[in-house]
């Protein structure tokens, strides 16, 4: 890969991190993250800690059970679909996130940085469905990534 591709695909990937960090993150308009920032005590964390789901699958069962109901299909898939871009840029990205453990290692650490986030600042809310459907997500885009770069490989043979 040529040096000035490289820094390209760097500056898309830090461009889609922040993308994805004001989708997740700052995902309500201004005035009310403003409102909450200013209104924002110590015992915000003890109701995100009440709020909070520490079950794995529970809002995930709920989704699917009230599927017609609920924004489900925005839920669901859109905590997948954000997510493969990353697993896909993170390897190309970065040489030593090709093996698999460092990248679900960053890609973990990832989420948690932005669940815990939530969870501290009332700006969303912590779920640990979230982590399963983001690192899922991930694992997508980095199995593209793979069979690409097997393609490619093959390609050039």
């Amino acid at each position: 890969m040529k040096k000035s591709e490289s820094k390209r695909i760097q500056m898309i990937f830090v461009l889609y991190v922040l993308i994805i960090i004001r989708l997740i993150v700052f995902k309500y308009p201004y005035s009310e993250l403003k409102e909450i920032a200013e209104s924002w005590q110590k015992n915000v964390i003890l109701e995100g800690l009440d709020t909070a789901n520490f079950i794995p699958f529970k809002t995930i069962r709920m989704y699917i059970r009230y599927y017609g109901r609920l924004n489900s299909f925005e839920n669901l898939f859109g905590n997948i679909l954000i997510f493969i871009p990353f697993g896909y840029l993170l390897p190309t990205t970065f040489q030593n996130h090709r093996n698999f453990f460092l990248f679900f290692t960053s890609t973990f650490l990832f989420v948690t940085c932005i669940e815990v986030f939530q969870l501290f600042s009332a700006f969303g809310a912590f779920d640990v469905d979230d982590f399963i459907l983001n690192c899922f997500g991930s694992c997508i885009g980095y199995a593209l990534y793979w069979a690409t770069e097997k393609w490619m490989w093959k390609r050039k043979k």
